[in-house]
């Protein structure tokens, strides 16, 4: 393994815990700045939007610059986010420093799943995607525990102050570790129109909108599952944390394995896991009464959900062809995308009288129609040799 792949982890470990920590300590945050928990929750969904945008905006803007530079420009403009909500006195600086923070995600994981793909052989590139993605994992795993327990301890600033450090390590270790000859070599910067005209092959759509339909379906569920786990499943509210970090270890898991199956047959692997997604989540939804089997399939969902990450990734950067930067960005973007369409949608059958099992319905059924997307991806995509030989997207 490219000990440069570490650098990249640890990236993505500073930027998962910026993502997903404040969860845990709004009631801190939102006591500290004297406003409603409603109100500090656009800590989350400001962050959310930014990456979208982020994502496909700032992307755009650096497609002729060599990566290494830009990964370790978005480190920079990823610890200043971060140092200004630690220092924020008052709330909207605090949501400012998380919209910095937030407009690095997109473009971190976009170029540099296509750094990863570059530093080693062509059918280890999946595998390559899913150690930068051990990152985002672990942050869930371990980083988003420890945390809440930092920041409910010495203060919720302490925490931001915590991922500032893990920025600057980060920054050192791309400076330091990543090869820029090598990669600017084999990963060559592209033009804004050339980068674009990649996005129109169909592949390339057809695995954003099964990014958007997969993970809609498993966030969306997992957004409620602490009413779902107390109110239907009957745990005690201290137990929440230990099935979020069950759901975390899912997702580390999954990830480690969909990458191992995806460099073997990447639309197989694709077609199994979404179907194994789609059937968790409606078992979970008829037996959600039942603890063991709550457990389970909290781990199974996040490890069918969250396996798909490495081949999705991997797909959409095939597809892009000779520029596959900005078709990982959108991909990433769709991620987010997915997550909200998945809450809004959990959060209406809630409202609408349908119970904390109705957001598993939904998922299942999203995740249902993705596996039909991909199906026809799979059915619809090249088949003669000649349009078989798609361009490397990193050499």
């Amino acid at each position: 393994m490219p000990v440069a792949l570490v650098a990249l982890a640890l990236g993505g470990f500073g930027i998962g815990l910026t993502e997903f920590v404040i969860m845990g300590l709004l009631p801190e945050v939102a006591g500290d700045f004297d406003v409603s928990i409603p109100v500090a929750g656009y800590l989350i969904s400001g962050y959310a939007l930014a990456v979208a945008v982020g994502a496909i905006f700032l992307t755009a803007a650096v497609t002729r610059l060599p990566r290494k530079k830009v990964l370790v420009s978005l480190m920079f403009l990823f610890i200043a986010g971060n140092l200004l909500s630690a220092v924020a006195p008052v709330y909207g600086l605090m949501l400012g420093g998380r919209i910095i923070a937030a407009l690095t995600h997109g473009t971190f994981f976009g170029i540099g799943s296509v750094v990863a793909a570059a530093l080693v052989p062509p059918n280890r590139r999946a595998g390559a995607v899913a150690i930068m993605f051990t990152g985002l994992t672990t942050a869930n795993v371990l980083g988003v525990p420890l945390g809440t327990f930092l920041g409910q301890a010495l203060g919720w600033r302490s925490t931001f102050w915590a991922i500032t450090a893990i920025g600057v390590l980060a920054l050192i270790g791309i400076q330091l570790l990543v090869p820029g000859a090598k990669v600017d070599a084999d990963v060559a910067p592209t033009r804004l129109r050339a980068e674009l005209t990649a996005l129109r092959h169909p592949q390339v759509w057809w695995t954003v909108a099964i990014t958007i339909l997969a993970f809609g379906g498993m966030f969306g569920a997992f957004t409620y599952i602490a009413p779902l786990v107390t109110e239907v499943s009957g745990f005690a509210a201290g137990t929440v944390p230990w099935l979020m970090l069950v759901f975390g270890v899912g997702l580390f898991a999954g990830n480690l394995f969909g990458a191992r199956m995806a460099d073997r047959d990447l639309d197989a692997t694709m077609l199994v896991l979404l179907v194994g997604l789609t059937v968790v989540m409606a078992a979970f939804g008829l037996l959600a009464g039942f603890k063991v089997i709550t457990v389970v399939a909290i781990l199974l969902m996040g490890g069918f959900g969250f396996g798909t990450v490495p081949p999705l990734q991997t797909r959409v950067m095939t597809y892009g062809g000779d520029a596959p930067t900005m078709a990982s960005a959108i991909n990433i973007a769709a991620f987010n995308v997915g997550n909200a369409l998945g809450a809004w949608l959990g959060g209406l059958t809630i409202a609408a009288g349908l119970g904390f099992t109705s957001p598993l319905w939904v998922g299942a059924a999203l995740a249902a129609v993705s596996v039909v997307l991909m199906a026809t991806a799979a059915a619809t995509k090249p088949k003669t040799r000649a349009d078989e030989e798609i361009p490397n997207p990193v050499a």
